[in-house]
């Protein structure tokens, strides 16, 4: 397994460190470049956008390898001993996933070409919802589902609703959430990692596909970052909207989908159902912000789409952390929540899941206290709840 992720990881990072030198370069060129923007953004000199198509690049190349070496064996074409011993026994289910992992990766493709015209020319966000939405049935219609352990045709109807949802919602999440150098493809970057830790170490026997995903993932999005961190290039919307729906979909295809097995209180794999709210922790923080900057847009009469300073990193800032503090203080967050929700197959029963998730709640409870409060001297930044005049002034 060590050998499989160390070749994993690093194929998709190399691969992603160069593709997005070659966009640094390139990006200006095509007219993908990100003007500074006083009112919302925090940079101050013009920079080029494109990374995301790096990043497409860096998961797409390795993934679709993989399923043609995988054919090439099966068809007699290339030796057997090229590929893991551990692995082997899989090459037939690669065959069976392949459908899945092309509807995936094509409505990622799309979603990427999409948010480059949306970097180069603009596009109105009720276009860009319908083309999120339109991905997310195309998916879900490849048999990518959630189960939420509920019978008949009420219970598929319910769990094909929830997922088209989730799929649009963590979409649009890492969208928003990308407004900082590192910010994005950082916490996704971890956010992967989990899922990877979940799905190759945390179950009773590998989940190869969807753990190859998910590693492919975080190598690109960390080849990414060697150029984002000092602010040399950006991801734009067709980075952060793929990478947003990829993690989105490799919970789905994850373990959370799977019919139970047969026995009293048995769920997936032998765990309990309490395993359903992993993604839901591993995936907090992006979720946090969403619903936070959501719910500042609408108590102010704006559009939910209208871009504005008031995400989780911005009010980090406003109190006073740097722009790196402000990043790191998030990664470190969706570090601790992902902990959690890897820690929900570690417990048993719904007592244990239900400390998990109270540790999640604590984490963006603290971080809530913290943003959404006054300034010292009585000057009262943006938040949730408007602060009476004078309000902890004296403090």
């Amino acid at each position: 397994m060590t050998a499989f992720v160390l070749l994993t990881f690093a194929v998709a990072l190399i691969l992603s460190a160069a593709a997005t030198g070659l966009m640094r370069r390139l990006a200006p060129r095509w007219g993908l470049v990100d003007a500074p923007d006083a009112a919302r953004k925090v940079h101050t000199t013009p920079t080029p956008l494109g990374g995301g198509a790096a990043v497409w690049f860096a998961v797409i190349a390795p993934l679709l390898s993989g399923v043609a070496v995988a054919a090439a064996v099966r068809q007699g074409w290339l030796p057997e001993s090229i590929v893991p011993t551990a692995l082997r026994p899989h090459l037939a289910g690669t065959e069976a996933k392949l459908a899945t992992l092309l509807a995936v990766l094509g409505a990622g493709s799309v979603l990427t070409a999409v948010g480059l015209w949306d970097d180069r020319r603009g596009l109105p966000w009720g276009w860009r919802l319908l083309v999120q939405f339109a991905c997310a049935g195309i998916v879900v219609a490849a048999g990518v589902r959630f189960s939420l352990f509920l019978p008949g045709l009420s219970g598929r109807i319910a769990a094909t609703t929830l997922t088209v949802l989730w799929l649009v919602v963590l979409t649009n999440a890492f969208n928003f959430l990308d407004n900082m150098n590192g910010l994005c493809s950082g916490t996704a970057a971890i956010a992967a990692a989990v899922l990877a830790t979940i799905m190759l170490a945390s179950l009773p026997r590998p989940h190869w596909f969807v753990g190859a995903m998910a590693l492919t993932l975080c190598g690109a999005l960390i080849g990414f970052l060697i150029h984002n961190w000092g602010g040399r290039i950006f991801l734009g919307d067709a980075g952060s909207t793929f990478v947003g729906f990829m993690l989105a979909a490799c919970c789905a295809l994850g373990t959370f989908y799977e019919a139970p097995v047969q026995g009293e209180g048995a769920g997936i794999h032998g765990f309990g159902n309490h395993v359903i709210f992993a993604p839901l922790c591993v995936l907090a923080v992006p979720l946090y912000d969403f619903a936070t900057v959501l719910t500042i847009r609408l108590r102010d009469g704006a559009s939910p789409f209208r871009p504005d300073r008031n995400h989780f990193s911005h009010r980090l800032t406003d109190r006073g952390l740097s722009k790196r503090g402000a990043v790191k203080t998030v990664w470190l967050c969706t570090l601790v929540t992902g902990l959690a929700g890897l820690l929900l197959y570690r417990v048993d029963g719904w007592v244990g899941a239900s400390l998990c998730v109270a540790v999640v709640a604590g984490v963006l409870g603290i971080v809530a206290v913290l943003e959404f409060s006054t300034r010292r001297g009585g000057a009262a930044m943006p938040g949730l709840v408007p602060r009476p005049p004078g309000d902890g002034a004296a403090e």
